[in-house]
């Protein structure tokens, strides 16, 4: 699995999330446009920043991940975050209630 296709998970995931647990979304569905959009987009750079952490702790082979701890991998994460901000607003688009 490489990051971009764990980043892109988690940013599907969290739109459901935001999209379908009870209290959660209700919460969420009262916040401004642009508010739902910042937090997503920082759910994702979080969930890239861990993810990048666990290479960089020599814990991505573990796990399955195929990210270098170096400028490269750091390039490929920061294309990926972009991707799933893109994909998570698409996500959440179809899936609100």
């Amino acid at each position: 699995m490489t990051a971009e296709d764990l980043a892109m998970i988690a940013g599907a995931v969290l739109s459901l999330a935001f999209s379908h647990i009870p209290g959660l979304s209700g919460k969420y569905d009262q916040l401004a446009a642009e508010q739902k959009r910042l937090i997503m987009l920082a759910l994702v750079v979080v969930v890239a920043g861990v993810i990048y952490g666990l290479s960089c702790a020599g814990l991505a082979d573990k796990l399955g991940l195929s990210i270098a701890c170096d400028e490269a991998g750091l390039i490929g994460l920061v294309r990926a975050v972009l991707l799933v901000a893109v994909a998570n607003q698409g996500t959440y688009a179809l899936t609100k209630r």
